[in-house]
């Protein structure tokens, strides 16, 4: 009778187990966290490298700012990677990111931030380098210095001797 007991209580613990383990493999397959953005300040036209943990299958990134969606790939430890441009039309500050996973999606609403480049044009500068009149006022420069410095010198060297 005690053994019966015995068999019957470890088969009713091992039916218990039985039927927990696909609940426990149903929530091990959790849906995609942290979806980061390095770096989280970027000026327009620049490249983002975005990561996600436990992001299954093919994932999408997505937003806004993105001259198009990214595709993820999967690498190590669960992490997928992918890297994005920002377009050069985007609108100055913070942006959200949707990352989809065949497991699930996940949305950081505060990905990154789109600064303003300065727009600075030429200002003066010559594109095509130093012209002829540029290297005339240079070197005339130049030379006035060293006849100066000449000057100067001799007129030094002529007071030692009084």
């Amino acid at each position: 009778m005690r053994t019966t007991r015995a068999l019957a209580a470890s088969a009713a613990a091992v039916a218990v187990l039985g039927l927990a383990a696909p609940v426990a493999v149903a929530d091990g397959m959790t849906s995609p966290t942290n979806a980061t953005v390095l770096p989280s300040v970027i000026a327009r036209g620049g490249q983002l490298t975005i990561t996600v943990n436990n992001c299954s299958g093919v994932g999408t990134a997505n937003s806004d700012a993105f001259t198009a969606p990214v595709t993820l790939t999967n690498g190590r430890g669960g992490l997928s990677t992918g890297t994005a441009t920002v377009s050069r039309n985007a609108r100055q500050g913070s942006h959200s990111m949707t990352v989809t996973c065949s497991n699930g999606t996940v949305v950081n609403p505060n990905a990154f931030t789109v600064i303003g480049a300065v727009r600075g044009g030429l200002g003066g500068s010559s594109s095509t380098g130093a012209t002829p009149t540029d290297m005339a006022i240079g070197g005339g420069l130049v030379a006035a210095a060293l006849v100066g410095g000449g000057v100067f010198w001799m007129r030094r060297r002529a007071e030692r001797r009084i």
